[in-house]
């Protein structure tokens, strides 16, 4: 038997803007449904947001994402997560996504595309543990740990 777990990201009305960013960063293939397309009126607020969002990629990356109903100032909600006006205090936060692979090489890449108006954290580079080690919190007020497995 086998399990798959994939973080899910509640957002606050930027949840298409955030899934369509880490497409761009980890590639993969998109999937967005908005409310009115699951029977929402059109015509009401937040119809337009992400009821369901899903990136998955071939290299392994999955991640959620949706709007919570009834909130649209963007950035990240929920279980405790850091929102966007105070996301350089990791302690807050309820989750980070943990992202590694056996290329720094790759992993810089994802790196330097996740860091565009992020805060950087603690900046990617050799540790005691990884030949490459950071986190950041990108512009959607997630944070992210990368590390280098080999």
């Amino acid at each position: 038997m086998t399990i798959q777990t994939t973080t899910h990201l509640n957002f606050q009305g930027d949840a298409r803007a955030a899934l369509e960013f880490y497409q761009s960063v980890f590639g993969g293939h998109l999937v967005i449904t908005t409310y009115a397309e699951f029977g929402m009126p059109a015509e009401l607020p937040g119809a337009e947001n992400v009821v369901f969002g899903l990136v998955a990629g071939e290299n392994g990356f999955r991640v959620m994402g949706y709007d919570v109903p009834g909130t649209t100032c963007g950035g990240l909600v929920g279980g405790g997560a850091t929102r966007r006006e105070n996301h350089t205090t990791i302690t807050e936060q309820a989750l980070l996504v943990s992202v590694s692979s056996d290329s720094l090489a790759e992993l810089q890449r994802y790196w330097d595309a996740l860091a565009l108006g992020a805060v950087v954290i603690e900046p990617l580079a050799a540790s005691a543990w990884s030949a490459g080690f950071g986190m950041l919190t990108d512009r959607f007020g997630v944070t992210w740990s990368v590390t280098a497995t080999s």
